[in-house]
């Protein structure tokens, strides 16, 4: 594994590599989730470069931070982050999707043991994250679970029946982190089934809100590395952009699926560098 990263622009470089790798594994398998890979970019190199302090003993540690990607299609970015982190063979980016390879199109523990939960499912991934917390709670463990949300995730219904829960145990070792880039496959959320006004929408359910700039590494850490409020959880609204770090992708609902071809790839990388 690679060294401890502890500066935000070493994490802000990282952000970078990150994203060349997404751009050229979707690419090169002709499929993927160009635009919501691009968007956690930095939520992730936050988390996998200081945040859950992954080291050689990581995975056996019944005291380690936990991560949940509750947005399943958002596993390039995952595995992009882990090839960065030097925890997954970058060799392997090009069987991405392909037949019985390592990298399948969503989380799958048994293909990877960094993977806490296998989902895929949208609504899923915070009510595990809930059990997660709420038995290390249970155990005395000093574990923190740190779950990722896409916003049109949260049309789910039984996202709150998870966030009831988490507030009626008192997590206040579970951070849930929503990916607000605004689009879901097709359109805005709000066009499609409006969620604001979410901050309120989570306060009601019991939680500690965050809002921040979520492709702004400085202000991931200042949110994720904060003190938890004794017996809340929290949510932290990461306002991003869809596509963030390639012009002519922010922002578009068409790169939900959309994967860069021909010249796009080579500009896209030359944007980043």
């Amino acid at each position: 594994m690679k060294k401890a990263v502890t500066s935000v622009q070493e994490i802000e470089e990282h952000a970078k590599g990150i994203r060349k790798k997404i751009l050229t594994m979707n690419s090169h398998a002709g499929q993927g989730h160009t635009g919501g890979d691009l968007s956690e970019a930095d939520i992730l190199a936050c988390l996998y470069f200081r945040v859950l302090k992954v080291g050689p003993s990581y995975l056996s540690d019944p005291n380690r931070h936990r991560f949940v990607l509750s947005k399943g299609h958002g596993v390039g970015g995952f595995y992009s982050t882990l090839m960065e982190a030097g925890l997954l063979d970058v060799n392997l980016l090009d069987t991405y999707l392909k037949f019985d390879s390592a990298l399948p199109g969503h989380p799958v523990r048994q293909k990877n043991a960094y993977v806490e939960i296998n989902t895929g499912g949208l609504g899923h991934g915070l009510a595990v994250a809930t059990g997660l917390a709420l038995g290390a709670k249970k155990a005395g463990r000093p574990s923190r679970v740190f779950v990722l949300t896409g916003d049109g995730e949260l049309q789910e219904g039984s996202v709150w029946e998870a966030a009831m829960a988490a507030a009626q145990f008192k997590l206040d070792n579970l951070t849930v982190i929503i990916d607000r880039n605004g689009l879901q496959l097709a359109d805005k959320t709000e066009t499609i089934m409006a969620l604001e006004p979410l901050a309120d929408k989570w306060r009601a359910f019991g939680f500690r809100v965050l809002e921040i700039d979520g492709n702004d590494v400085a202000s991931i850490l200042g949110a994720l590395e904060s003190a938890p409020e004794p017996g809340r959880p929290t949510a932290v609204i990461a306002k991003t952009t869809k596509g963030k770090g390639v012009s002519f992708i922010e922002g578009k609902a068409a790169w939900h699926h959309k994967i860069p071809v021909g010249d796009e790839l080579n500009l896209a990388i030359e944007e980043l560098e």
